[in-house]
């Protein structure tokens, strides 16, 4: 007899989980640690309620982004796909090289999806599972810092920047960081019930699990946009965040809040001592400098991720800004 006759003889739901080469241990970490919080009735990590495993393309250690090392013990090739409900793919320290491992996973990442598993991308994972072709049709969420480079890539594929994870029948996406512990209680939710799938979010010094709509503060780079400052200016900001690579007019957003021009360059003034035009543009070359320190990509494609189609007239207004071109700014790390 069991020695615990009150726990279920197999698990409501089974996960395999696939941290890419330089995996984010972040959102790796938090998914793991809420399935084991809510696998078992203590805080004794048995896999009784729901179970995984991981796996990777070698056995042996694997580094992630931070050069922390765990060590896997089965290779995708030994994988059992019958034993699992989800395939849950942890991606790399940037998109492109994430792309890059589109043949080592492909014919796995088919076979799963025959088997009819849940694939789930944490991160970039979501450009790998669409280089692979397994996310037509579908809604992807994806990072903000990355949403304009998705789309660049993978232009049919709607992206929902603004959602912490997205849920799409059998394809299931979420931008990373703290955000794959929301989604491991919510997938929990479906098959183990909410109590338990939010059993451990105090241990883990979380409050409540956020909806996927949830709108990260942190995002908004004067607090005064949330706090005693201007709705309209709060919401104007987000609205440019949706559209760095958009062409729309400073008009144009006001008319989408109910301003004119005039109106939402004097609150941008009074708060931030920039007109709303300045502003964006200094958010879209922020970005810029972000992408030429963590990409490879080109010149052009990233002058794309802003609206700029010109590349010298990109080169200029960088170098206007940041005193470097961005040929100049990206040799010097």
């Amino acid at each position: 007899m069991s020695e615990y006759p009150n726990l279920p003889l197999s698990p409501d739901v089974r996960f395999l989980l696939l941290p890419l080469p330089a995996f984010n241990m972040l959102p790796f970490a938090g998914f793991l640690d809420k399935l084991r919080f809510s696998a078992d009735e203590e805080d004794f990590s048995r896999q009784r309620y729901c179970s995984w495993d991981i796996a990777s393309l070698h056995r042996g250690a694997l580094a992630s982004s931070s050069g922390a090392v765990i060590d896997v013990s089965t290779s995708i090739i030994d994988v059992d796909l019958e034993h699992y409900d989800y395939l849950v793919l942890f991606g790399s320290r940037n998109a492109q090289q994430c792309m890059e491992y589109v043949d080592d996973y492909r014919a796995f990442l088919r076979r799963a999806a025959v088997k009819n598993l849940k694939l789930v991308a944490i991160d970039n994972a979501s450009f790998l599972l669409a280089a692979a072709g397994l996310l037509e049709r579908c809604q992807v969420a994806v990072h903000w810092r990355h949403a304009r480079e998705f789309a660049s890539f993978f232009p049919a594929i709607e992206v929902k920047q603004d959602q912490l994870f997205c849920i799409d029948g059998k394809r299931i996406t979420c931008a990373g960081g703290t955000a794959a512990i929301e989604l491991a209680a919510e997938l929990l939710a479906v098959h183990c019930g909410r109590e338990r799938a939010f059993k451990g979010l105090a241990d883990m010094l979380v409050d409540e699990a956020r909806d996927s709509h949830h709108h990260l503060r942190s995002l908004d780079k004067d607090k005064l946009a949330i706090q005693g400052g201007s709705r309209h200016v709060a919401r104007a900001i987000g609205l440019m965040r949706q559209s760095l690579s958009g062409t729309e007019t400073i008009d144009v957003l006001g008319e989408t809040l109910g301003l004119g021009r005039r109106q939402l360059d004097r609150l941008f003034m009074a708060q931030h001592g920039v007109t709303a035009k300045a502003y964006w543009q200094t958010m879209k070359l922020d970005h810029a400098q972000w992408r030429l320190r963590n990409s490879s990509n080109s010149l052009g494609t990233i002058a794309e991720e802003i609206g700029i189609s010109d590349v010298s007239y990109f080169c200029r207004v960088f170098k206007r800004h940041f005193g470097l071109s961005p040929g100049e700014y990206r040799r010097r790390g």
